[in-house]
């Protein structure tokens, strides 16, 4: 097996899907008998475990709980001697990666896991259009310098700056050892450890920014008949509160702890998920392999993650009255996923992503 170099701009104690599959994909990679150091922002609320290598950072004055770092790449990278360098962010880090890769003439994969001007509106809201703007021609210049670029969904794909660098689609992948259904008595004290009330549950974990659109959720929740529960943690956050100030039927978890998730997810009558701009939506996948039905935007990578009829169902992105109808739709089916959900879970195992992540590793080699 092959040593591939990762640098991510985003890592553990960070909670994002990037964070998680970054970690997933280096476990799984080991696994199978090869190494996947990791080069990440340092973080006081982490030590690294062995294989990982943490740069120097500051927090990011305009984005809570990411943070900035040097761009470079520690010795004990270099003396690993990688085969192949994978850069999953284009900032910092990213960048250290590509001068490696270049400086030892070495394949380089990027991933593209998030477009690079979905961050504009956080840095300044007069400058928001030139900043997007200025933002892609930068993700275009370092995408153009791979030998190949992954992409976690055929939507993504279609939308990626790649000008002829060759694309692959390798879905994040889920952890269906972890993300299962789970039993009963289980979810029961999860709800009695979170003070969740014995009634429908509609509910959404991740990333709390503002370009998720989370205060969809609240407003089309606001007369059917479910509590709401959000986990997770970001930037909208407090204005998520004010929107939901008065109402004693939502509830806010904060981050929850890996282990907590499959119970969350299995709690769940509905996964609500309103965002126009996944790549893919991991958070998704996990809840429909906990078999939890998914209510989601059709915009964006969610309406291929998410199959009407099967794993959930769509509702025209921004309209709250088609978001309610649907919420009540999966509410009021009795029975949580078809049988079919064993099928679905073999197709989401992140195991084919490491098939998948190994055949692209080997095409930039030849």
């Amino acid at each position: 097996m092959r040593t591939v170099a990762a640098f991510t701009d985003t890592y553990l104690p960070t909670v994002n899907g990037v964070s998680y599959t970054v970690r997933t994909w280096r476990e799984r990679w080991r696994r199978r008998g090869g190494e996947m150091p990791v080069v990440y922002p340092s973080a006081s609320a982490r030590g690294p475990d062995p294989g990982e290598h943490p740069v120097p950072s500051a927090p990011f004055p305009f984005y809570t709980g990411f943070r900035f770092a040097a761009p470079t790449v520690p010795d004990s990278v270099r003396g690993c001697d990688p085969d192949v360098v994978h850069a999953h962010t284009p900032f910092t880090l990213g960048v250290a990666g590509r001068r490696l890769a270049a400086a030892r003439e070495m394949p380089l994969v990027v991933s593209y896991h998030t477009p690079a001007s979905e961050y504009a509106g956080y840095l300044s809201d007069a400058l928001e259009a030139p900043i997007r703007r200025a933002a892609d021609s930068y993700e275009r210049w370092f995408v153009a310098g791979a030998d190949a670029v992954i992409a976690p969904s055929r939507t993504a794909a279609q939308t990626l700056p790649a000008d002829g660098t060759p694309t692959h689609v390798v879905s994040n992948g889920v952890d269906t050892d972890r993300f299962r259904p789970i039993d009963a008595g289980t979810v029961r004290a999860f709800k009695r450890r979170h003070a969740l009330p014995d009634r429908p549950l509609v509910g959404y974990t991740g990333r709390h920014g503002h370009e998720k659109r989370l205060g969809d959720v609240l407003d089309a929740t606001a007369d059917v008949d479910a509590a709401v529960v959000l986990a997770g943690d970001g930037p909208a956050r407090p204005d998520l509160e004010r929107h939901a100030a008065g109402r004693e039927d939502v509830f806010f978890l904060g981050f929850l702890d890996r282990s907590e998730l499959p119970a969350f997810y299995t709690a769940l009558d509905t996964f609500a998920f309103p965002s126009p701009v996944e790549t893919q939506g991991l958070v998704a996948l996990e809840a429909i392999a906990c078999g939890t039905p998914v209510v989601a935007a059709a915009a964006g990578a969610l309406a291929e993650t998410v199959t009407d009829g099967e794993t959930g169902t769509h509702f025209p992105p921004g309209d709250t009255v088609a978001f309610r109808e649907a919420i009540k739709q999966v509410l009021g089916v009795s029975e949580r996923l078809p049988t079919r959900l064993a099928g679905r879970r073999q197709r989401l195992c992140v195991e084919r992503s490491i098939d998948d992540l190994e055949a692209v590793y080997e095409s930039v080699l030849k």
